[in-house]
């Protein structure tokens, strides 16, 4: 069954869709994440312009964040505090990204940088999250504890506040910062940046896990919901017919995604997570070649004739 996607102006097969938000969903459930690094992706191989893809994803990203962050708040898992300090860097970063992506898009440019940012950004983390989790499953095997962690430079940094909640002292410098980045990354790859936020707030800012997945939320749904209108007021590039068959598929899937992360061990998690995200960075690489050698083959085409 075919659907005409209006900016997008593609038509695409509903079903396929469907099942990609539901493929996404899950995947979303069993590791708790946004799912936009994986979302994107998939929408740019079936033909979708990546601009379209970003902005759209991007309100997919936020429905989905609305009811986890609501089910975490119930559960007073999330830290107010520092959510409101985070959200400070979040909405500046997210308004810096939205405008970087304008002028990149002006330039011609914007198509490379998305793909160019992918490839970076998670065969890096897929890397890294691939090999600690590992780590991880190797200590386990062992019976080894796990390393102790200490204090670093950054507890040192001045204009700290108590956030109550989470139980920690800390400087609003690097709370700041991060916000900042996490919120730039999102609005100009289309992800919630959960897949990052979450390990830099537990390995760099010691924040407890108790509070860290319901305030990672709370940083995206704001983040995420903030670049969804400016993309759709200053680029008009949000497809709604686009986002809600991904909502859809996502919320049917997430379900399933969740029963199923309750029966895997932590480790076990993080390692088939850092290898998902690292998969989707080398098939991104792929494409990114392919797409490069097409088009000096059409320039040598047309130079020739």
């Amino acid at each position: 069954m075919q659907l005409y996607l209006p900016i997008a102006d593609l038509p695409v097969n509903v079903f396929l869709v469907l099942a990609m938000g539901a493929a996404v969903g899950f995947v979303s459930g069993m590791f708790g994440i946004g799912g936009g690094f994986l979302m994107t992706p998939l929408l740019i191989f079936i033909g979708i312009t990546p601009a379209v893809a970003v902005a759209s994803v991007a309100s997919h990203i936020a429905a989905s964040s609305f009811s986890g962050a609501l089910a975490y708040w119930r559960r007073r898992a999330i830290d107010p505090a520092l959510a409101s300090v985070l959200l400070c860097g979040g909405v500046t970063g997210t308004a810096l990204g939205v405008w970087t992506f304008t002028q990149l898009r002006a330039l011609g440019q914007l198509d490379l940088m998305i793909a160019l940012s992918y490839v970076v950004l998670l065969t890096t983390v897929g890397s890294l999250m691939f090999s600690e989790g590992l780590r991880a499953l190797m200590r386990t095997r062992r019976g080894a504890l796990a390393p102790r962690r200490t204090h670093s430079w950054i507890h040192g940094l001045p204009l700290k506040m108590r956030f109550k909640r989470s139980k920690i002292y800390l400087s609003v410098i690097p709370v700041v910062i991060v916000g900042i980045l996490i919120g730039f990354i999102g609005a100009i790859m289309g992800i919630g940046g959960g897949f990052i936020l979450v390990p830099i707030m537990i390995y760099l800012l010691r924040v407890p896990t108790s509070t860290v997945i319901g305030t990672s939320m709370v940083l995206t749904l704001v983040t995420m919901l903030f670049a969804t209108l400016l993309h759709a007021v200053t680029n008009h590039l949000v497809d709604a017919v686009l986002a809600l068959i991904l909502m859809v598929g996502g919320v049917t899937g997430a379900q399933f995604g969740a029963r199923a992360g309750q029966k895997i061990r932590g480790e076990q998690l993080r390692l088939l997570l850092g290898l998902l995200i690292l998969s989707v960075g080398v098939r991104f690489a792929i494409e990114l070649v392919i797409r490069t050698e097409d088009l000096f083959t059409i320039r040598e085409l047309g130079v020739n004739g």
